[in-house]
């Protein structure tokens, strides 16, 4: 026995580290770096661990450790920095400290396999910069640029700049220097679905090695990116919400665009912020970080307010573009076909004879969100969820959004057995059809969730909307972020009115935003562009607030109205989530953890609920959830520190399944 023990990262759902003894023989285990992945018996298993340390003692008798089957790493797989962020992870948002280490890793590395070794990408040694020209500056993004660039270690830029402002622009122009001193810079986007575009831009900007990481690749392609990342091969990575954990040799600053966007927030297993782990991990390396967004959250923009962010402002669009004419369309009483007001397809055929494009955004995919019996009211409803089945075509089925179960629509009423069923409501596969009857001369496209199932259809079709042979584009919040449509003229919200009146505190800040962004699309080149937004309920005191006088002014006022309701970001909020086959199970956990929780006489937290889910049963399960709320996000945390240990080792903990959402971004 060499008198060492191994403390090891295990991903189990128990809040500890685990001890174990060297393999039988091994030598130099002293000098074994944290980092490097173990083969570690766990019960009946052999799982993959991460080695966190070397040490002499533990507080389990030496007879009662069991030794590690085998050593899988020479090197360390995790950088000490990708340790240190999953540590402050784990602790933040109390989760497992194991289970946060190996999501870390890509899925190739969690296995019992070694991991290569690669020496060069695309054959290239040298890192050669500007392929293209940088853009003239305007005076806003020469501010921005020389604010950056001045920075020589951490600090947080709130880039918030309107679109078609330039700051992808301002992005390069930073990246400039940075790749002339060989630093690497990760570039974190919200959706798949930007991703070629976005790799695109700098392919033609740069000509550095560019590495993509997101989970439309395959697992060996991921993995040959992570490792380019990690070596110092690849001088610029792109990647979704996970690649924020991608270790860099020589990392040099952080991007997050659209840094408001929910989609950096994960919303299963560890429930991390992609975003703030940016900056905590720009604070680790010592590097800047770029927060960029024409709608910046409410959190981000009052952390500029205060000055914890240096904000930097973009107010005018970049070159000879102006902002779009904004015109509402009151629905009260006029006829709609397919949710489209004649003013509307008035509108779209003048746009389209001037050789424009038309952007027709909705929110909601398939051909209809209810199909009902015309004779007793009858609703085609999920048997597992507190939700209707939408009616699609393409194919023809109904399905659920939410558990995703899959039927034939019946011909009949299965009420009343009357054989007319109707329609209410429409989904963009409904606007697509319309666009076949009224405009059939024009092509047309449709990007939604459907539409994009098969791998490169988003290119495809993004293609298409990009050299202009599709004239009109109907779509989704996928076409609402970041694209570049330089003949796209017309911008029409077919329903504004989804997000006025929702349950959820952060519902106007969310519709605030997609109308914002989708407005953004048109006139962002020489031609004028027109946003038409069509709403029942034209005289809303919000949406004239953001019409009238734009983002900033809506986004102070709700901040306002925050601040007297004491709601982020001027209070903290965290979600217990909890769900079962019984509702009764749901209950009694939820019960069972609000009242171990008053037995700590916490301080200063409110407690609500519990209460169920906003939709009780999803897939079968019940669901409920349990807020607390502290002004103080220290007390807070001290109190979850204590409390969610707690609750795990409950006996009741083990019949449902249970979460912790630290800063939910939804409440339903």
């Amino acid at each position: 026995m060499n008198g060492y023990i191994l403390e090891v990262a295990i991903p189990a759902r128990l809040w500890q580290r685990f001890d174990y003894l060297p393999p039988p023989g091994s030598e130099g285990v002293q000098d074994w770096p944290a980092g490097i992945r173990i083969q570690a018996p766990f019960g009946r298993r052999t799982l993959i661990g991460v080695l966190l340390a070397v040490k002499s003692t533990s507080n389990v008798a030496i007879d009662k450790l069991k030794p590690v089957v085998k050593k899988l790493d020479d090197q360390p797989v995790l950088t000490p920095t990708i340790l240190s962020l999953c540590r402050w992870a784990s602790d933040y948002y109390h989760h497992p400290l194991g289970e946060v280490v190996i999501q870390a890793l890509p899925k190739i590395l969690r296995q019992h396999r070694e991991c290569p070794v690669i020496d060069e990408i695309n054959g290239q040694s040298e890192w050669i910069q500007a392929v293209s020209q940088p853009l003239t500056l305007n005076a806003d993004q020469q501010r921005a640029v020389q604010a950056i660039n001045a920075e020589q270690g951490f600090q947080t830029f709130l880039l918030d700049g309107i679109t078609g402002s330039g700051k992808t622009e301002v992005y390069f122009q930073t990246i400039s220097a940075l790749l002339a001193a060989k630093k690497q810079v990760l570039v974190l986007v919200p959706e798949i679905a930007l991703t070629p575009q976005t790799v695109a831009r700098f392919e033609q900007r740069f000509n550095a090695p560019i590495a993509l990481l997101h989970s439309d690749l395959s697992d060996k392609k991921r993995l040959t990116a992570w490792l380019h990342a990690k070596q110092g091969l690849a001088a610029i990575v792109i990647g979704t919400r996970s690649a924020i954990f991608t270790p860099l040799l020589n990392p040099g600053m952080i991007i997050l665009d659209e840094e408001h966007d929910l989609s950096f927030k994960q919303q299963n297993n560890l429930r991390y912020s992609a975003r703030d782990l940016a900056i905590v991990r720009a604070q680790l390396e010592n590097i800047p970080i770029i927060l960029g967004s024409a709608t910046p959250s409410l959190e981000s923009l009052y952390n500029a307010i205060t000055h914890k962010f240096t904000h930097l402002s973009l107010p005018q669009r970049a070159g000879e573009a102006k902002s779009p004419a904004v015109n509402l369309i009151n629905l009260r009483g006029k006829r709609l076909v397919g949710g489209l007001s004649k003013p509307l397809l008035d509108e779209m055929q003048q746009h389209l004879a001037d050789n424009g494009q038309v952007l027709l955004f909705l929110n909601r995919r398939g051909y209809a969100p209810v199909l009902m019996c015309h004779h007793c009211g009858w609703m085609a409803k999920c048997t597992r969820c507190d939700a209707r089945l939408t009616l699609h075509f393409q194919p023809e089925r109904l399905h659920c959004h939410h558990c995703g179960m899959i039927k034939h629509p019946p011909k009949k009423c299965e009420g009343c057995r009357y054989p007319e069923l109707i329609t209410a409501g429409q989904g963009t596969e409904r606007i697509e059809q319309v666009m076949a009857e009224y405009f059939p001369e024009y092509s047309c496209v449709r990007i939604d969730r459907d539409s994009t199932q098969r791998r490169g259809s988003i290119e495809k079709l993004l293609a298409e909307a990009h050299q202009q042979k599709a004239q009109i584009l109907i779509g989704t919040q996928m076409l609402a972020k970041g694209h570049h449509f330089p003949q796209l003229t017309l911008v029409a919200i077919v329903d504004a009115d989804s997000g006025l009146f929702s349950v959820d505190f952060r519902a106007l800040e969310r519709i605030a935003q997609l109308l914002v962004q989708v407005a953004g699309r048109a006139g962002r080149s020489e031609r004028a562009g027109e946003v038409i937004i069509q709403t029942h309920h034209p005289d809303h005191p919000h949406l004239q607030c953001l019409l009238k006088f734009g983002y900033q002014r809506f986004a102070r006022a709700i901040l306002t109205e925050r601040q007297q309701a004491l709601l982020p970001p001027f209070a903290h909020l965290a979600l217990l989530r909890a769900e079962a086959n019984q509702r009764e199970l749901t209950h009694e956990f939820l019960t069972h953890a609000k009242s171990s929780l008053e037995n700590l006489s916490p301080k200063n937290i409110n407690l609500l609920g519990p209460t169920p889910a906003p939709m009780e049963r999803c897939a079968g399960r019940f669901r409920g959830q349990l807020l607390l709320q502290a002004i103080k996000r220290s007390e807070l945390q001290e109190i979850l520190r204590v409390w969610v240990p707690t609750i795990n080792c409950a006996k009741i903990a083990k019949k449902v399944r249970w979460s912790l959402d630290v800063d939910p971004q939804e409440l339903i």
